[in-house]
């Protein structure tokens, strides 16, 4: 349930519903915005006398959510919201390129490749230090030393950075992590989720292989009920009957859950097609449809990379595309950072 206040209320006057609602044992969450400022209710709402909430004098007017999705929907938050990382945002016009390995190999190789994504214009550095892999024979990252790999490029270049987490057990490795992801796999690990509800750096949630939009909320739900509001959707490509791209890539999800949902939301290119030579045209459509940010993985060495190497693009042909994607990141009335 929302309740619309009316403009130019006090906020003395807001406090004191706000305390009365929370007296019935009622969870509220408020929203400020430029124009409107919204108290959501949760709990069980139905025995709610909305008669009696609107007969107030700072009540505008009451709505039920049927939603499932209370504080990740838009209907509680009509604003985007922005989320700030070490000076660059995300959201609201404002833009994320997040770009790097897919897999840290080395302490040379990661800092080469920050180094040439920042040239040319990436501002967040994405490397994969725990990989999940469907084979149990293939590389699983550098784990400690690749955060450790990580944590020396944003110490060196200043870039913000993004990594992968797998489960609990591993997050104080993460306290210097400016942006902790979930991957598709752990999208409904909920008991991960639940604590990474209680940190307080960003979290980009991966949608799931086979997951409905829904569900990606009702993921994102369970990390905001916890108190960290700071979440970021990320659409990578779902699970479909095609077998000429690794994944087929749901472009319709971004305009949807912008419309439905205030949380900024990026796509993954790279992982959607898992084709190097499909990354520009998906990547200029993500823009086209309003993402607010791109997850590319570069490489500089494409075919001796450990993981994902037909997907990886060169630090030179990253350069290209991205020498595109400004002009079309500009007209959409958005900038990087």
């Amino acid at each position: 349930m929302i309740i619309i206040v009316k403009q130019n209320t006090p906020r003395e006057k807001v406090s004191e519903l706000i305390h009365s609602l929370e007296g019935q044992n009622f969870k509220t969450h408020l929203s400020e915005g430029e124009n409107t400022t919204i108290i959501g209710l949760v709990g069980d709402t139905s025995v709610v006398d909305i008669d009696n909430l609107k007969a107030r004098d700072i009540v505008e007017d009451v709505r039920r959510v049927s939603e499932p999705y209370k504080k990740a929907n838009r209907k509680f938050h009509t604003d985007d919201t922005i989320i700030e990382v070490r000076g660059q945002k995300i959201g609201g016009g404002h833009f994320a390129v997040m770009a790097g390995p897919c897999s840290v190999e080395s302490e040379p190789q990661i800092l080469e490749i920050t180094g040439s994504i920042m040239q040319s214009g990436a501002n967040f550095l994405r490397g994969g230090a725990f990989k999940p892999r469907t084979s149990p024979y293939a590389f699983q990252g550098l784990e400690r030393n690749g955060i450790k790999f990580l944590l020396e490029c944003k110490r060196e270049y200043g870039i913000p950075i993004v990594t992968e987490i797998m489960g609990i057990s591993d997050i104080p490795l993460f306290e210097d992590v400016d942006i902790i992801q979930v991957g598709a796999r752990n999208m409904q690990n909920f008991r991960l989720l639940k604590e990474l509800g209680h940190l307080k750096q960003p979290i980009l949630l991966k949608r799931g292989l086979a997951n409905t939009i829904e569900e990606l909320l009702m993921s994102a739900e369970y990390i905001m009920s916890g108190g960290n509001e700071n979440v970021i959707l990320c659409e990578r490509g779902i699970r479909t009957f095609e077998t000429y791209t690794r994944n087929t890539f749901d472009l319709s999800a971004i305009p949807m859950i912008k419309r439905i949902s205030h949380l900024p939301v990026i796509a993954d290119p790279s992982h959607a097609a898992g084709l190097d030579w499909m990354v520009e045209p998906l990547a200029k459509a993500a823009v086209a449809a309003g993402a607010d940010g791109i997850m590319i993985e570069v490489h500089n060495d494409p075919p001796h990379a450990l993981s994902d190497g037909k997907q990886s693009l060169t630090p030179a042909r990253f350069a290209e595309i991205m020498e595109k994607l400004k002009t079309y990141i500009s007209l959409e009335g958005k900038k990087i950072g």
